[in-house]
């Protein structure tokens, strides 16, 4: 059977100009991060399937790639004629980072300081159909704060990502924030049952493709009345068409909406306008959804408007800890869409900044070892000062070789030859 060259369905191998560029931006990341006090953690990439099976991952636990039991375990479900995927399967490769992140705290909680603030970067792997930019691995950066219930986190974690940003030269973009609790109230206010909320909420999600008439029609198609359809979308027309859209969501949910959710959403609002140091605007969408159910509270989302495009969500997810450890612990957290970001700034020509000086020692074939000892000297002495140096034998095709080694930065080439 003839190998295959090529990366299986949905992965990619990844070029060195890529790479460089890939490099660069986890470098600023991370620096960044730490300037807030985000801590670096990892976490395993494989996780026990009954946590990435807990209903907690939304549409995204359809796309787990599991991994069968092996030897003894295997053998006997087989024999018991077990069809169930989940029998067969004890474990399955992360489709994000907070499910491993959750179990982490919930197994280190005793060492760790309070509040926590962690900063996690690595793969993830998702069943999803291919298309441009987004694979079926593919990288996160996820920063999160751990036992701090008040906004502070919410305050901290927009600021982090939205200087992170700006380092990175993104301009003009936009933090979309909302609350489950206002999208509960909106939903309620409106006459739909609590058991239906979630059905309501991914057609809502969908309301940036196939708009207003779109939605209307899909709820009405999935079974709901016509007088609750048009009381929840004129909040949303009275939205746009309001001076001030929060206050006219909270003037009209009244009763529906707790009155800390009213303050608590102003406070963040407020708090990231007047010490942001980023080009970008902070906005109230009262039909930003996020897909994952383990959300509690407030949701945020980066949407790049010129762009038509998102990079990067959070939220806050007060009830998720407790799943595994019986005590709730507040938490929330924020991801930047490293994929995309990337692929933006290879799209726009991006270059590295402040790149050391590159050059290429290329030795022609036959030189003697006397002559390569003080060849490969020379290169360790500047090395030490500061240039990146390649030491290479000389190909045959040597311009073609320094048109390569060019497109990847090498800006002198020194060449040794047999004497």
């Amino acid at each position: 059977m003839a190998l295959k060259k090529k990366p299986v369905t949905g992965m990619k191998d990844i070029l060195p100009e890529e790479m460089e560029i890939r490099d660069y931006v986890i470098g600023i990341i991370k620096e960044t991060y730490k300037e807030f006090g985000f801590t670096s953690i990892e976490t395993p990439c494989v996780e026990h399937i009954e946590n990435l099976s807990s209903k907690q991952g939304g549409e995204n636990e359809k796309l787990i790639f599991k991994i069968l039991k092996r030897g003894d375990k295997l053998k006997a479900v087989q024999e018991k004629g077990a069809e169930d995927e989940n029998e067969l399967a004890d474990g399955g490769l992360r489709y994000d980072l907070t499910v491993p992140l959750v179990r982490f705290y919930s197994n280190n909680a005793n060492g760790l300081p309070t509040p926590f603030k962690s900063l996690q970067i690595g793969s993830v792997w998702r069943a999803d159909r291919p298309q441009k930019g987004r694979y079926r691995q593919f990288y996160q950066c996820d920063i999160d704060i751990l036992g701090e219930s008040s906004n502070l986190a919410e305050i901290e974690l927009i600021l982090a990502t939205t200087t992170t940003l700006g380092k990175l030269g993104f301009k003009n973009f936009q933090i979309k924030i909302n609350d489950r609790q206002i999208l509960k109230a909106m939903a309620g206010y409106s006459g739909f049952s609590e058991k239906d909320y979630d059905s309501v909420f991914i057609t809502l999600d969908k309301l940036d493709k196939i708009g207003m008439e779109g939605v209307a029609g899909e709820l009405l198609e999935n079974g709901f009345s016509q007088e609750s359809i048009d009381k929840y979308l004129d909040l949303f027309k009275g939205f746009e068409a309001a001076e001030n859209g929060l206050q006219y969501i909270y003037d009209s949910l009244g009763e529906y909406l707790e009155s800390s959710v009213k303050t608590g959403l102003k406070e963040i609002i407020d708090s990231v306008s007047a010490v942001k140091s980023s080009d970008f605007e902070i906005v109230f969408d009262p039909s930003l959804v996020r897909g994952m159910s383990y959300y509690t509270g407030t949701i945020f989302e980066i949407a790049m408007p010129k762009l038509g495009i998102a990079c990067g969500g959070g939220g806050r997810y007060d009830k998720m800890i407790g799943k595994f450890t019986g005590k709730d612990v507040p938490a929330c957290g924020f991801s930047i869409g490293f994929e995309r970001i990337v692929l933006l700034l290879l799209e726009n020509g991006f270059q590295v900044p402040n790149q050391k000086k590159k050059t290429a020692f290329l030795i022609e074939k036959g030189i003697s070892s006397e002559k390569l000892c003080e060849i490969i000297a020379q290169a360790q002495k500047l090395r030490s000062q500061g240039t990146q140096i390649l030491v290479a034998r000389m190909n045959k095709n040597k311009k073609f070789q320094k048109e390569t080694l060019a497109a990847q930065g090498y800006e002198e080439f020194q060449e040794f030859f047999v004497k």
